[in-house]
């Protein structure tokens, strides 16, 4: 696994690489010799992980690694949804680092009063957390469930967490990212996220396609908090004019053409 990571990050010359899971912490030992090798190379790495094990407290001192766990909202749902990641053992393996919390926002959630107010005083209140994120649950086309947010609802959190950034800075919601929320890409081809990331399966060897959601995504509804984030720089006007979306349409097919120019050659 260390030298297929280490190939393909020497092959594609990444700025950011995210692992994920399953479990990433399940290879811990890997991870150990990986991460280092990874930062001395200058790539930024994001791992996210349900923090079912403890962290390596060595791993606290790597350059651009950025640690996020992922919690499915206040503990009775979360602790019953992934046990053995539970609340305590989550504040155990956490402890002497800095972390990100990510939480994915489900319809179970939306019409409780008072319920995000009470996830983000909780982990607000934890000097090992230094941000919160929140996306939204984004579905499949034609899918059906319980998780899925009706069109109300979406306004509705949208809505909460503008007023809730004042009261909890730790929470990441600047406005540019609500925009994006409101108006995802209307499809993979107009993501910039999707179109700047490859996605590679467990082995190294499969794609996944076409975005990081894999299948058939919704795209009317994303709640990918990167693909909105993106999608913000994508509409920013450079001199209040040019649509920093041109500029990367017009780079990325000078690199695609370039790419099949060199292909072609070889």
């Amino acid at each position: 696994m260390v030298d297929g990571v280490l190939a393909l990050a020497r092959r594609y010359r990444p700025l950011h690489i995210s692992i994920v899971g399953g479990e990433p912490l399940v290879r811990f030992r890997e991870l150990d010799v990986l991460l280092p090798q990874l930062s001395k190379m200058g790539i930024a790495v994001q791992l996210v992980t349900s923090a079912v094990r403890e962290i390596p407290k060595a791993w606290s001192q790597i350059n651009d690694l950025f640690i996020v766990v992922s919690i499915d909202g206040l503990q009775p749902e979360h602790d019953v949804r992934r046990t053995p990641a539970t609340y305590e053992r989550i504040l155990k393996s956490i402890d002497g680092h800095k972390i990100t919390v990510h939480c994915t926002v489900t319809g179970q959630m939306v019409g409780r009063p008072k319920y995000f107010e009470e996830f983000l005083s909780f982990w607000s209140n934890k000097q090992e957390v230094k941000q919160v994120w929140f996306s939204l649950f984004t579905p499949q086309v034609g899918a059906e469930g319980e998780e899925i947010l009706s069109p109300s609802a979406r306004a509705e959190v949208l809505r909460e967490f503008v007023k809730l950034r004042e009261q909890f800075p730790k929470l990441v919601m600047p406005d540019s990212v609500i925009e994006g929320y409101r108006n995802p890409p209307k499809s993979p081809d107009q993501c910039i996220f999707s179109r700047t990331t490859l996605n590679l399966t467990a082995d190294l060897k499969g794609r996944i396609t076409p975005c990081q959601f894999g299948g058939n995504p919704d795209c009317s509804q994303c709640g990918c908090i990167a693909s909105a984030g993106l999608k913000a720089v994508g509409d920013h006007r450079l001199f209040g004019v040019l649509p920093l979306r041109s500029i990367f349409k017009a780079s990325d097919q000078i690199g695609r053409t370039t790419a099949r120019m060199l292909r072609n050659a070889e």
